[in-house]
C-alpha cells in the first residue's frame, strides 16, 4: 500500500514568526489532486514526558499554571529537547530538575504528536522507577508543586475531566496497560548522571 495518493507538496514557505521558543510558517502546497492550498503550523523542537513510578505504586505528578489556558494543570514531568538532546537524557534532566527525583532504571513507552494539523511537536514517553528524592533545581521563573497519587486517583481524575492534558491524558492510558501487563517495557540502567547535569550542544 503507497501512500502517494494522500500526500501534499511543498511549492513555497514563508516565515511568519522567530521566537525564543517557537516559529510559525505559511507554507503553500499542492494537494494529491493538483490544486493548491496554504498550511499554517508552529515548528517546536520536541519534548520529552516521564511517567516516574514510585515504588509504593503511587506515579509522581506535577501542579502548574498555564498561561494560555489561563488553569493549574495536573502532568507528568515533561520538558522541551534542547538542540541536538538526546530525549533520554531529556527526560532524567528534567526529572531531576523539576522533581528531585533520580531514577535507576528508564524505559521508553513510545511518541506522540501532539497537535498533527498546526504543529511538528513530538513527545517521547518515557517510565522511570527506582526513585531516589532530591533536591529539585527549579528553572529561573519556574513555579510547580510536586506530589504523587494513586494510578487509579489519577484514572479517575481523567474520566471526571479533572486532568485535560493531553500528554498526561496519553501517559495515563500507558500507565493503565504498563500495569496490567499489556503493553511491556524494556527497562534498562540509567545514563551516568553526569549526563543528565548538562544540556544539549
Amino acid at each position: 500500500m503507497t501512500d502517494l495518493h494522500l500526500k501534499e507538496e511543498r511549492t513555497g514557505s514563508e516565515l511568519l514568526f522567530e521566537g525564543r521558543f517557537l516559529n510559525a510558517r505559511r507554507d503553500t502546497v499542492r494537494l494529491p489532486d493538483g490544486r493548491s492550498a496554504t498550511r499554517e503550523y508552529v515548528i517546536h523542537p520536541g519534548a520529552v514526558v516521564v511517567v516516574p513510578l514510585l515504588d509504593d505504586g503511587r506515579v509522581v505528578l506535577e501542579r502548574q499554571y498555564r498561561y494560555p489556558v489561563e488553569q493549574v494543570m495536573i502532568e507528568f514531568p515533561a520538558g522541551k529537547l534542547d538542540p541536538g538532546e538526546d530525549p533520554l537524557i531529556c527526560g532524567q534532566r528534567e526529572l531531576i530538575e523539576e522533581t528531585g527525583y533520580r531514577a535507576r532504571e528508564w524505559a521508553l513507552a513510545g511518541a506522540m504528536h501532539l497537535a498533527v494539523a498546526y504543529s511538528t511537536e513530538i513527545i517521547h514517553v518515557y517510565f522511570a522507577r527506582g526513585l531516589e528524592a532530591g533536591a529539585r533545581q527549579l528553572d529561573q521563573g519556574e513555579f510547580l508543586d510536586v506530589f504523587a497519587a494513586r494510578p487509579e486517583e489519577l484514572l479517575a481524575w481523567c474520566r471526571d475531566g479533572r486532568v485535560t492534558d493531553a500528554k498526561t491524558l496519553s501517559c495515563a492510558l500507558w500507565l493503565q496497560n504498563v500495569l496490567s501487563g499489556v503493553w511491556p517495557l524494556d527497562w534498562q540502567p540509567a545514563p551516568p548522571p553526569e549526563a543528565a547535569d548538562n544540556r544539549g550542544p
